[in-house]
């Protein structure tokens, strides 16, 4: 049955239409395309890919400078913390050594305060504390040798003087306990005593010291030396 074109209806198109006037539209499309393209295109598509690559490339420059950058940076950061770590560790080692080095001191100190024992204000401890001297500076005598003779010269007594010899006689009278005279003491006066003639330990020392570089030992005088 053929159909009748009626005015003022639309015509229907057929599938063979269809597919007609889709093939025009291709091929439309692609004469269009092909216009747009200038003649010597194979040249004008080399010269656009060639202009195009030194922006890629220059964004895979950065990037690798970028990350460069920031290894560099976090090596220097971990250098500088590592070098903050030495000194830190090296102040505190210095702390503690010099923390250390003073409880020693103190330490030390209070032996000595505890070894160093108390004198009577004596005759008895005036000896002993002048052997106590004595033997730390390697004098030698002992507490019957030096009693003895410092009953002989001066009976005890500290502030004892000698008016009347030679010595008295030329200005320089012998003087405390062992009957020093002063240019002696002052020759064999031990550091660590008083430099004070009349003080007895310092008067004791010096003259076990004298003694003991004349004649050997206080042990040994028997008489006026």
């Amino acid at each position: 049955m053929s159909e009748t074109n009626t005015p003022g209806h639309s015509r229907r198109l057929t599938k063979a239409n269809k597919l007609s006037l889709a093939g025009v539209a291709t091929l439309g499309a692609a004469a269009l395309a092909f216009s747009l393209v200038p003649a010597g295109a194979g040249a004008d598509e080399t010269s656009t890919v060639v202009a195009t690559a030194p922006v890629a490339w220059s964004k895979v420059v950065d990037s690798a400078q970028t990350q460069a950058m920031q290894q560099h940076l976090t090596v220097q950061q971990v250098f500088a913390d590592k070098q903050a770590k030495v000194a830190q560790d090296a102040a505190k080692a210095k702390a503690e050594a010099d923390a250390k080095k003073d409880r020693d001191a103190k330490e030390a100190a209070s032996r000595s305060a505890a070894r160093t024992p108390v004198f009577a204000n004596n005759l008895d401890g005036w000896i002993k504390e002048a052997l106590f001297i004595m033997k730390k500076e390697g004098i030698p005598g002992t507490y019957a040798g030096i009693h003895k003779n410092i009953m002989r010269e001066s009976s005890g007594n500290p502030r004892a003087i000698n008016n009347w010899d030679i010595n008295a006689q030329n200005g320089i009278p012998s003087k405390g306990l062992l009957q020093v005279i002063q240019p002696t003491f002052a020759a064999y006066h031990v550091k660590g005593t008083k430099f004070d003639l009349y003080d007895p330990v310092a008067n004791i020392v010096a003259a076990c010291n004298y003694a003991a570089d004349r004649y050997g030992s206080m042990d040994n005088v028997n008489s006026a030396y």
